[in-house]
């Protein structure tokens, strides 16, 4: 038996239509697409085009996660998250990413990082790829390294929550946010 394993494939593109592109560093596209074996029946699929993001579980030494309150439009919804952010340079590592946004947003440093996953976090509409990272020996930093909050960001507000609270959070449908439930739950896991 094969083991379960994603696999790259690409499927003909007979025609591109570029239906947006702001200043988010998103774009919306929609490509006519045909089955291999079938090149004259094309269909239309929406894509949104994202260069990747990474959310960050810091973990203190009592067992305390450091998550942000922050509005989210779409939603009409305050949610408990964590720290997470876009590779707001093409071919950003990862990592470099988590390090920035966590100082950003939660003015804290890491001594310890350890990636947990990726996923993608929608592939039936988003090319958004979101990396995982686990920090550990975590300590104030001096500033948020030159980030200015605006906007939903500038209103966000920063915690410390037990992970174990997260955890029966995510199970009694109070914390909703995907990646955040996705983080919490592979943290106990790895953790069992």
């Amino acid at each position: 038996m094969a083991a379960a394993a994603d696999r790259p494939e690409a499927w003909p593109v007979h025609d591109v239509e570029r239906i947006w592109k702001g200043a988010a560093p998103f774009s919306v596209r929609r490509d006519m697409v045909s089955m291999p074996d079938r090149p004259e029946e094309t269909f239309g699929r929406l894509v949104l085009e994202h260069p990747g993001a990474v959310m960050i579980l810091a973990v203190d030494e009592q067992e305390r996660a450091l998550v942000l309150h922050q509005y989210r439009h779409p939603a009409a919804m305050r949610f408990v998250e964590l720290p997470a952010g876009l590779l707001d340079v093409e071919g950003e590592d990862p990592e470099v990413a988590a390090r920035r946004e966590l100082q950003e947003e939660g003015l804290v440093l890491a001594g310890t990082w350890t990636h947990l996953f990726t996923t993608y976090s929608s592939p039936g509409l988003s090319s958004e790829k979101l990396a995982y990272f686990l920090a550990r020996d975590l300590t104030p930093a001096p500033d948020r390294g030159g980030f200015e909050p605006a906007h939903e960001e500038a209103d966000m507000t920063v915690d410390w929550v037990p992970v174990d609270d997260l955890l029966q959070g995510v199970r009694d449908g109070r914390i909703t946010d995907g990646p955040t439930a996705q983080a919490v739950l592979a943290y106990a896991l790895w953790h069992r």
